[in-house]
């Protein structure tokens, strides 16, 4: 009888053990990522095109302007091209806006994914403690917001001289050259500082853990789950695609679009689409992946299991 005992003490730890590895590792909100991003690239590409010839019609001939169907295409890209500091001023205002929303939510999506994937609370006292914390956060995230924001400053300054060291102008358009600086520090420094916190020189167990967490995601690119690939793939394509947009500069065809920094400008807001659909596409390839992965081994775990009271019967 005690032989018996001790023999089937462990096929019970491994039976209970076994749906412990079919959990998935990481929480992936596909649906909404999906409509989010396909919300976020759409406004950030009507805002680039757009946004920049709106005021000049607004105030010469008012809202009726908006509905002149008798205006020349051409219009639309003389806008653009007449005056580059306002054209990338205003790029920079609607990406700013919307480089604030979508780090907001990446950084929910964020703690949704370390506290529990965003279950409700169900009795009084956890919806008091939801309040709290809640209450918390958002103290928390004013805070955040400005180290984000003064992050984003300092790299606009660092960008500027490296697009200098790259062959920008010294002495002609500095205004330009930093208005596309700042554009690429919203786009790739931004929603990154406030999602995963500042990089820290300290000594401490956290600091250590932010400060190699960005140089894994943006000095080795390595990232490990969706939520780093939405941020680490995008910022590659920006700067991707300000590299590629200078080359038609040099180009002789004597075109007003070639006028310093408009193609590094579209190029990076392209480039930085182009990187968040990737991302979408990758992380939704290894999601459905994994499933599948989890599903062919719940299947083997159950036909093993099947197998083996086969045999004992």
């Amino acid at each position: 009888m005690p032989a018996r005992k001790t023999k089937g003490q462990p096929q019970t730890q491994v039976i209970n053990s076994a749906p412990a590895s079919t959990q998935p590792d990481s929480f992936f909100p596909f649906a909404r990522y999906t409509s989010i991003v396909g919300v976020h690239t759409s406004l950030l590409a009507f805002s680039t095109l757009l946004l920049p010839t709106t005021p000049t019609s607004l105030l010469s001939q008012g809202l009726s302007a908006l509905h002149d169907r008798d205006r020349p295409r051409q219009e639309v890209i003389e806008v653009l091209t007449e005056n580059p500091v306002r054209t990338v001023a205003w790029i920079c205002a609607g990406t700013l806006l919307l480089q604030g929303w979508w780090a907001t939510w990446m950084k929910t999506w964020l703690l949704e994914s370390t506290t529990g994937q965003g279950k409700k609370p169900r009795g009084s006292a956890e919806v008091t403690e939801e309040k709290l914390k809640r209450k918390d956060l958002g103290n928390e995230r004013v805070v955040a917001l400005g180290k984000a924001a003064g992050l984003t400053l300092a790299t606009s300054v660092a960008l500027h001289a490296v697009v200098i060291l790259f062959g920008a102008p010294i002495g002609k358009h500095p205004l330009h050259t930093y208005l596309m600086s700042l554009l690429l520090a919203i786009l790739t420094v931004f929603a990154p500082a406030y999602s995963i916190g500042l990089p820290s020189l300290g000594t401490d167990s956290s600091s250590l853990v932010s400060r190699l967490t960005w140089v894994r995601l943006f000095a080795e690119l390595s990232p490990r789950t969706p939520i780093e690939r939405a941020l680490v793939y995008p910022a590659v394509g920006a700067m991707m695609g300000c590299w590629a947009g200078a080359i038609p500069i040099g180009l002789d065809w004597e075109r007003p679009w070639q006028v310093w920094p408009l193609t590094p400008t579209f190029g990076a807001v392209g480039g930085y689409i182009m990187g968040s659909l990737a991302a979408l596409v990758i992380s939704a390839t290894l999601a459905v992946a994994q499933v599948d992965r989890d599903a062919q081994q719940a299947e083997a775990q159950a036909q093993a299991g099947s197998a083996g009271k086969t045999k004992r019967a």
